[in-house]
């Protein structure tokens, strides 16, 4: 057995866990650093160093069966293109071809169009006595964002933000089937028709027309099933998790309006804030993998073919890596972080949602300098790959 406090229980569908899992995740740290859960067959590593290296290790802790826990049980055969489900050579193939056209560059030059789409949400607002930092903003601008990127017209943008959300939904207590479907993507299929013989300078249009050398030494463009993972893959990606950090960021500076009110006072602090809450609370606090050989943790053997969770988000927390980790603080260097991964499955769109995040701040700070959460009415999510907020109404006046 790896649990070493027989009455430590980790279970990521269990809600009332997930509404604070800091206190189970220190326990893990402190008493069961290798964690067992028979219900569901899986183990869990929950320390700074120890998360970091499983992450690191692709050949030992795989992605190619998938990186939540329900979709490697289910043993599904993945769509192609879904590079976060691939280890070398297909993910450093896939991930090469998609770094080539979702670059830096390309990213800094919509910030203007970001903070339009920011001023569109909340110019409205003004005046009102509150709004919702989800309903209101979270859940449009990053819409907007890749949406524009991927050239979707932004009448249909919603509707494809709220199927994919819906797919992702948790019961309490319950794992899914799978959180992947074969047909992942499909939401997009009309438009990568209609770009083949209608191109425009978005990702969508560069997805169809890159070529790029295969495995075999022969060159070729993606096939359609690969760009609608691809495409799927962004939409899911690059809505869910911006999402969640824009609600977190409401909610944690609602709780330190001292912090609060040092970002009104001086801006150039807000990136170094966004990179605290991001640590503080990750958007994507666990990635499963599998494992592929038998593995030494404290003194203790994981067997080849288990699954492991690796709880990035209890290691941003570990009191071993970060002096007083469970208090916000914007002016913390506390260099890397695993929010966003580490190694070669490190987020490709790192990049984005920090930039989204920041220029989100902004424009609300700008406007609403003070802000109280109405808790009534406050909704977190239930997800097995995210965590955050459906709704998160504030009080303005």
């Amino acid at each position: 057995m790896a649990t070493a406090t027989s009455d430590i229980y980790y279970d990521p569908y269990d809600f009332e866990i997930d509404a604070d899992p800091y206190r189970v995740w220190k326990r893990l740290r402190d008493e069961a650093p290798l964690y067992y859960n028979e219900k569901y067959d899986f183990y869990a590593l929950s320390r700074f160093d120890d998360v970091e290296r499983g992450l690191s290790d692709w050949q030992t802790y795989s992605s190619a069966e998938g990186s939540v826990l329900e979709v490697i049980k289910a043993k599904m055969e993945m769509p192609p293109g879904l590079f976060i489900f691939e280890d070398p050579p297909q993910h450093d193939l896939h991930r090469g071809l998609l770094s080539r056209v979702f670059t830096p560059r390309r990213l800094a030059s919509i910030e203007p169009q970001v903070r339009e789409f920011c001023a569109r949400s909340l110019d409205p607002l003004v005046g009102s006595p509150g709004f919702d930092f989800i309903k209101d903003l979270g859940a449009q601008m990053p819409m907007r964002t890749i949406g524009m990127l991927l050239g979707i017209p932004e009448d249909d943008q919603e509707a494809i933000r709220d199927r994919l959300d819906d797919g992702l939904r948790l019961e309490d207590g319950v794992m899914p089937e799978s959180a992947v479907s074969g047909g992942m993507g499909m939401e997009f299929a009309e438009y990568i028709d209609w770009r083949a013989d209608h191109p425009s300078d978005d990702l969508m249009t560069e997805l169809l027309q890159a070529e790029f050398t295969d495995e075999d030494g022969s060159t070729r463009t993606l096939t359609r099933d690969e760009i609608l993972g691809y495409i799927g893959l962004l939409a899911g990606a690059g809505n869910e998790t911006t999402t969640r950090l824009i609600g977190w960021t409401g909610k944690l500076l609602a709780e330190h309006p001292d912090q609060r009110d040092e970002l009104v006072a001086n801006p150039d602090l807000i990136p170094n804030a966004i990179e605290e809450i991001l640590r503080f609370e990750p958007p994507s606090p666990v990635q499963a993998r599998l494992v592929t050989a038998d593995a030494e943790w404290h003194g203790q053997t994981v067997p080849g073919g288990s699954i492991v969770l690796l709880l990035n988000a209890s290691a941003n927390r570990d009191e071993r890596r970060y002096e007083d980790p469970d208090r916000l603080d914007i002016h913390r260097e506390s260099g890397r972080h695993l929010t966003f991964g580490y190694g070669i499955h490190f987020c490709l769109g790192a990049h984005l949602a920090r930039m989204e995040g920041r220029v989100a701040l902004e424009e609300v700070l700008k406007r609403f300098p003070h802000w109280e959460i109405d808790w009534d009415n406050a909704v977190q999510a239930r997800t097995s790959t995210v965590r955050g907020w459906d709704t998160l109404p504030v009080l303005t006046s």
